[in-house]
């Protein structure tokens, strides 16, 4: 997984010559100072790297070069202390590439009563100064995010962090690759989608390699590293008796130790950062991958059923935005439901591959048969996941632009026990309520396959949405089924 502590955002401060060089030195100061206090503020996760005072067209156009070709650099926290003409920016502001955020704050708190003269006043102007700024953005047109406060105060700063990790999520997806094993399922239309407009909108690539090619690597894999792996499972897992050495299947277990072992090889060697496979095509592999799946999202990589690129390419994109936060994120699909009068539920699950990061205690590791894909019975990881808020994500390719949709959910722990459903399961409640949230989902096309998230909320997608620059539809605790239909017409006006 991405270390967001290697990553860097940038704190540029607008002013101009008019000051003299006593106040730009204030500026210069104050603004080292803020940018020390974000970057040691527990709420961001990327280091904050205070950048000189930028006075002029030049210095503008210049420190927005640099921004573009700075390796580590994942966007710039812009800020006006006194008043920087925006029409200096112009030119820096079109060749800007990274995500932005606009903090409208000022050095000082509060104002200093007895002692304002006009000296503080024309330093301090932030508050008229920043709207000049925000001008010239929205007559671009130009995508950011404005967070409005005091630096000091933890909101702020914790609206800044959620900001840096969208845009981790949005740097992580530029020159990505995901593969396919396989097509997708057949006939299916929401898990197919324009992959040429994605590479083109969101800059990751999705390419395919015949199952054969991933069977070659799986077949190099020595008995020494199957053993090895499967002390991993014995240590992490409670193995099934069957699965355990001397047991029937324990041939099974080995099988599926192959498969994790020639899989992660093939991801690793070519630099991949997700995948998906199909049960409808698995010429070559004994089994289906199930736990191998499973421990690999574990690991950072994204993973889509049934040949669902958009949303293995989502899955990564939300690990790498909760990155170090408590909880985890997973391939997830709305299953099956529960209907009984106020308590409505939803019951997610997949045929195997849910991500053990999202797991309640230890998991088992289990066998079963699959009963579709006509393969031999699946190794896969079986658990329940704890309750408290979550959420569900998904991209769709609406024919002419992608729409990001999210639904708020409560996830809550399971009232029986499930003893003859052999798959990682969870239980949730969607906002504001079963029948609303899913007719709101379905009116926006979401797809069945989501992004499962036990530590991003609402805010982390709107502005990786805001980044990427596509439609964003929130299903929450406010919606009202006839309010979101009428903002459905007004996107596809909008977008038209």
């Amino acid at each position: 997984m991405i270390n967001l502590k290697e990553l860097e955002v940038w704190f540029v401060t607008g002013s101009q010559h008019l000051y003299g060089e006593e106040t730009l030195n204030q500026v210069a100061e104050h603004s080292r100072q803020i940018a020390a206090t974000l970057d040691a503020s527990t709420q961001i996760p990327v280091k904050i790297i205070f950048k000189p005072t930028v006075k002029t067209t030049e210095e503008i156009y210049g420190i927005c070069q640099e921004v573009n070709q700075a390796e580590n650099c994942i966007g710039v926290i812009a800020w006006m202390h006194t008043f920087s003409p925006a029409k200096m920016w112009i030119g820096g502001l079109k060749i800007l590439q990274k995500p932005m955020l606009h903090l409208h704050t000022q050095f000082n708190r509060d104002i200093p009563w007895a002692t304002i003269d006009m000296d503080f006043m024309n330093l301090n102007q932030s508050a008229h100064g920043d709207r000049e700024f925000g001008f010239i953005m929205t007559r671009m047109r130009l995508n950011r995010k404005v967070v409005v406060g005091h630096f000091e105060d933890e909101e702020v700063q914790k609206s800044v962090g959620i900001w840096a990790r969208a845009a981790a999520g949005w740097f992580d997806w530029q020159g990505a690759k995901f593969v396919r094993f396989g097509d997708n399922m057949r006939f299916v239309a929401v898990t197919d989608g324009d992959k040429v407009e994605a590479e083109l909108k969101f800059g990751y690539a999705v390419n395919t390699y015949g199952i054969g090619d991933l069977v070659e690597i799986i077949n190099q894999t020595t008995d020494a590293q199957i053993d090895q792996l499967i002390e991993e499972y014995h240590a992490a897992y409670t193995l099934a008796e069957s699965l355990q050495k001397g047991g029937p299947q324990f041939i099974s277990l080995k099988e599926a130790a192959k498969i994790e072992i020639g899989l992660r090889t093939f991801l690793q060697q070519g630099n991949y950062k997700g995948f998906t496979d199909t049960f409808e095509d698995l010429h070559g592999l004994a089994q289906l991958p199930g736990i191998a799946t499973q421990r690999l999202m574990a690991e950072g990589y994204g993973f889509g059923g049934e040949g669902d690129w958009k949303t293995a390419a989502l899955v990564r994109a939300m690990k790498v935005m909760g990155s170090g936060l408590p909880g985890g994120n997973s391939f997830m699909e709305d299953y099956t439901y529960h209907f009984e009068p106020n308590n409505s539920m939803v019951l997610g699950s997949h045929m195997l591959e849910i991500c053990p990061s999202i797991a309640k205690g230890k998991p088992t590791c289990e066998i079963h048969p699959l009963g579709i894909g006509g393969k031999a019975d699946p190794v896969r990881l079986v658990f329940n996941v704890a309750g408290g808020p979550a959420l569900n994500a998904s991209i769709i390719d609406m024919g002419n632009r992608f729409r990001l949709l999210v639904n708020e959910v409560e996830a809550v722990e399971p009232e029986h026990d499930l003893p003859n459903l052999p798959v990682a399961r969870v239980l949730w409640k969607p906002l504001p309520d079963l029948k609303t949230a899913c007719a709101a989902w379905i009116y926006a096309g979401g797809a069945h396959h989501t992004g499962y998230s036990q530590n991003l909320t609402a805010e982390h997608l709107q502005d990786f949405a805001d980044i990427a620059g596509i439609e964003c539809v929130l299903i929450d605790q406010d919606t009202k089924l006839n309010q979101l239909r009428n903002e459905l017409r007004w996107s596809e006006a909008a977008y038209r």
